[in-house]
């Protein structure tokens, strides 16, 4: 690795070290109203400031390659962490890890693919590695929700659909007003996010740009493309987690799985 890399780094971390002066003021706020988060907040700011160092790291690595392997591998361990903490969230749900990175690979892959081949975005490292992170980001929080969400409506609401499968209605028919109600929920977020961008706060994407420079058209344009991206890998990946998640819920003659309804 060039040693010009590190150097760089060092010099503008002065910045950043600065910063801490805030956190500093957070922690004697909570050591005053006797939180006990201190320890905490002091380990949650080193983890943050080792992994952005090591991807920052990673990163520069990766661009300086400039091949497609090195973003496959990147995609896919962005995919593969993500999967484990939402299943973590959905930790009721049988394979949810599995379901999760299914479901997140399904839904950021196909949106993906549609921006690079609409040319919205060209496919290299410095394009499709942001864009692919911050689609996996939400596409990871969207389906842990969705599944825990599900799962816990049909726990709550198991005699309605024992009910309805007793009546011959199909798993999907049995429950699909849970399934309704957990993607209204999940999504709801992200949909409100579109409906006050630009309203309430300036999103991350297009700060960044205008700190660094762009003009706020261009921000502007670019955001554009990010909310719509974020929307339809969201919904993609959510409604896959659905469908992903019924076999574990439902036995080969249609009936729920007690064991899994049983914590």
């Amino acid at each position: 690795m060039d040693s010009e890399w590190f150097f760089e780094f060092l010099r503008g971390m002065i910045k950043p070290v600065a910063a801490l002066t805030v956190v500093l003021m957070a922690v004697l706020l909570c050591f005053m109203q006797k939180l006990g988060l201190e320890a905490e907040i002091l380990y949650s700011i080193f983890r943050a400031f080792l992994q952005l160092s090591v991807i920052g790291f990673v990163l520069q690595f990766i661009f300086s390659q400039d091949r497609v392997i090195w973003i496959l591998l990147a995609y896919l361990f962005m995919v593969s962490v993500a999967g484990y903490t939402a299943g973590e969230r959905a930790k009721h749900v049988p394979r949810g890890k599995y379901v999760a990175g299914a479901s997140i690979l399904a839904g950021t892959s196909v949106t993906m693919f549609l921006l690079v081949l609409l040319n919205v975005f060209p496919f290299t490292p410095r394009y499709i590695i942001p864009v692919a992170g911050m689609m996996v980001g939400n596409a990871m929080t969207v389906t842990g929700v969705t599944m825990k969400r599900l799962r816990d409506d049909i726990k709550l609401q198991t005699s309605l659909v024992e009910t309805a499968l007793a009546l011959g209605a199909s798993p999907r028919q049995a429950t699909a007003e849970q399934v309704k109600r957990a993607l209204v929920i999940a999504l709801s977020p992200v949909l409100d996010n579109a409906k006050t961008v630009g309203l309430i706060s300036l999103p991350g994407a297009m700060t960044g740009l205008i700190m660094g420079g762009a003009s706020p058209l261009e921000a502007v344009q670019l955001q554009i493309v990010v909310m719509n991206m974020l929307i339809g890998a969201s919904t993609v990946s959510s409604i896959m987690s659905t469908y992903l998640s019924w076999p574990s819920f439902f036995t080969p003659a249609f009936q729920l799985q007690t064991n899994v309804f049983a914590h």
